[in-house]
């Protein structure tokens, strides 16, 4: 649904019960622009967080080892 700045303002709870009540978001047009109100559940939705990847395999060994390794790059600097 799409409407004025100056419909909604006419109506602006009317338009606010409607969108927590249907979920529908609704279209605003303001001086060339158009915006949306739409419920932040929605908004949620579509932004869920992925899990991280596992990148199996990535270190052989035990990580544990790598604690007390030199490194080349490390010589001759205190860390």
């Amino acid at each position: 649904m799409k409407r004025t700045a100056t419909d909604l303002r006419s109506h602006l709870y009317e338009v606010l019960d409607q969108v927590a009540k249907t979920g529908i978001p609704v279209e605003v047009s303001r001086g060339g622009v158009d915006l949306c109100i739409v419920r932040k559940s929605s908004l949620e939705v579509r932004k869920t967080k992925r899990a991280p990847r596992v990148l199996k395999g990535l270190i052989v060994g035990n990580p544990d080892d790598l604690i007390h390794s030199e490194w080349a790059w490390n010589e001759g600097r205190d860390l």
